[in-house]
């Protein structure tokens, strides 16, 4: 039981249902890089469950590294002060060994996938871990993590064909924008307090009203991409009927953040943005539906 309770506590440290947010993004680049790859069927399972273990071990370590070097600030910052680390429920020290093993864990997994995967498995992690230390002196530290986050389709994307091409980067970068957008808006909730602290953020430099606009701006560009990473892909009406639709979501997004001004968000703002990345990825899905199948059945048969 202990054990159980442990798990649930490092779990809610490093916010691990919204891993669920990242994934959708990998396997958007795992069904079209399969699609235009000679990848056979006796590896494509275990290339997408290596993907899932690195997804999950590198954001982990990302998210513990960030709880880590955040510990005094969070304890300043009645949002935060409750949180795992600066409340005592996990020390510091069992932090860094849970960092350490999430490292490990994502490198060892990125040597099975491929060997550029597990080359640029170490370049990846120091820029996951950079973005915990930027809003110390840039406030560019949302295109930081936006950049950190978007790894994930054209990691997804190596991983399948061990290349790299302009459709994973078109999705990486409408990923990076998307992600710089929610997080200026989430960083809204704490302008105040980054103010006191000489926290560098959008919101604690440029102010409220200049954030909004900002957001507003990175994810026109987020829509700019995807637009254009699904023309280069091929993607047919129905994906772009889609994204239509996330526009409509993003709106409710700033609503939802502008309705709750500097107070804290709700759970809805965050649902909303988990919601963005499914959609999307089942709209590639229900593309590519066809497609997919008779691959996956071509490629059983010659087995």
């Amino acid at each position: 039981m202990k054990f159980l309770k442990n798990i649930v506590l490092y779990a809610k440290m490093i916010k691990f249902s919204h891993s669920l947010f990242a994934l959708p993004f990998a396997g958007i680049s795992f069904i079209l890089a399969y699609l235009e790859s000679s990848l056979e069927w006796g590896d494509v399972l275990r290339i997408f469950l290596l993907i899932i273990v690195c997804m999950v071990s590198a954001r982990s370590a990302a998210m513990g590294f960030n709880r880590y070097v955040d510990a005094e600030i969070d304890e300043k910052n009645p949002r935060t002060k409750e949180r795992e680390i600066p409340s005592g429920k996990i020390s510091k020290l069992s932090a860094l060994l849970f960092i350490g093993l999430s490292s490990f864990i994502f490198i060892f997994a990125s040597f099975f996938v491929n060997k550029l995967a597990f080359l640029l498995s170490f370049p990846a992690l120091f820029t996951l871990f950079l973005y915990s230390l930027t809003k110390r002196f840039t406030f560019f530290c949302h295109l930081v993590l936006g950049f950190a986050i978007s790894l994930a389709p054209l990691g997804a994307w190596i991983a399948v064909t061990e290349n790299i091409s302009l459709v994973p980067i078109l999705f990486s970068l409408g990923l990076l924008f998307h992600i710089a957008a929610f997080d200026v808006l989430y960083a809204i909730q704490d302008m105040n307090f980054d103010k006191v602290e000489n926290l560098k953020s959008i919101p604690s430099v440029l102010g409220e009203n200049n954030s909004r606009t900002i957001a507003v701006f990175l994810h026109l560009l987020s829509l700019f991409f995807f637009v254009w990473a699904g023309i280069n892909a091929g993607l047919e009406w129905m994906y772009f009927l889609i994204l239509f639709a996330i526009g409509v979501l993003i709106l409710y997004e700033h609503k939802i953040s502008y309705d709750s001004k500097t107070k804290d968000l709700p759970i809805q703002f965050y649902q909303v943005n988990s919601w963005i990345s499914v959609i999307l990825f089942f709209a590639i899905l229900f593309d590519k539906w066809n497609e997919f199948l008779i691959k996956l059945s071509s490629g059983i048969s010659f087995q």
